[in-house]
């Protein structure tokens, strides 16, 4: 068993479909209409055939609470893992991405967190 699909929840599909393209630089895998919405997943460029990440619009009226509890705790939704936490700080904080932790070492793990701008709080981590 391994894992197939996971998602974030988004508040408008357009502007995470930019944010996690143009941004942080993953790649458009599936756009499927589904009434209003789609079914809409990215990927790594670096693993086409990975893991997918399901941007999922946040109109279930549990989300909201959901999402707005976990970014006041400073909880993320998800976490991705990067080559090195620094270097990416310092390319997404270049292009204007909004970090509520930056970059924190604690053993052999560095993290840092992001706002995705559409009501998510991603953690960035590498393992050395």
């Amino acid at each position: 068993m391994r894992i197939h699909l996971s998602s974030v929840f988004v508040d408008d599909q357009d502007k995470a479909l930019r944010f996690y393209t143009d941004v942080l630089g993953f790649v458009k895998k599936t756009e499927v209409p589904v009434g209003e919405d789609r079914w809409l997943t990215v990927v790594s460029p670096d693993d086409p055939d990975g893991t997918e990440l399901l941007l999922e619009p946040d109109g279930h009226p549990a989300v909201k609470p959901y999402k707005a509890a976990l970014a006041d705790d400073g909880i993320p939704a998800t976490a991705f893992a990067v080559d090195d936490v620094h270097a990416e700080f310092d390319r997404l904080r270049g292009l204007g991405v909004r970090f509520t932790q930056e970059p924190l070492e604690m053993g052999p793990v560095t993290t840092a967190v992001l706002d995705d701008t559409c009501g998510n709080l991603i953690q960035i981590v590498h393992h050395k």
